[in-house]
């Protein structure tokens, strides 16, 4: 379980990484600046260390998103309970619905902070019983 959800966890990173330009502007509009900065040797191509957003439109946080089913009625109601590989996929098609209801996307991704369960550093319990990750996200887009 636990090389899985590393697994997982390094895709999720990679996919934002490899969409966010590394020191370039995001869009072509000089007034809003999205860099990404890397001073370690060993960082570079694999993370960025700082990401720096100048006159950023509008900021977006998205908190504690994860597997609940978004179209239950009811809260709590986990989807793909015990299968942490189908609740990461779950939260990160719904961490890009969320982005494209504010015109964003997961290129305007600044931050991502992922809880998890069980595994690397030990959480002990989130919001819901059997939810087995949470994701807060950090976005920014000119307007």
């Amino acid at each position: 379980m636990t090389t899985i959800a590393l697994a997982v966890v390094a895709m999720l990173s990679l996919a934002v990484l490899s969409m966010t330009p590394m020191s370039q502007s995001q869009t072509g509009n000089a007034a809003y600046e999205k860099k990404s900065y890397n001073y370690a040797e060993w960082a570079k191509r694999r993370f960025s260390e700082v990401v720096t957003v100048t006159n950023a439109g509008k900021i977006i946080y998205l908190g504690g998103v994860g597997a609940e089913d978004e179209n239950s009625a009811q809260g709590g109601v986990i989807r793909h309970l015990g299968d942490f590989e189908a609740q990461c996929h779950y939260a990160w098609d719904k961490i890009k619905r969320l982005l494209a209801k504010h015109d964003a996307t997961v290129e305007n991704i600044d931050k991502i902070v992922t809880y998890m369960t069980d595994v690397v550093v030990v959480v002990s319990a989130l919001v819901w019983p059997g939810m087995l990750l949470e994701v807060d996200v950090t976005a920014s887009t000119p307007k």
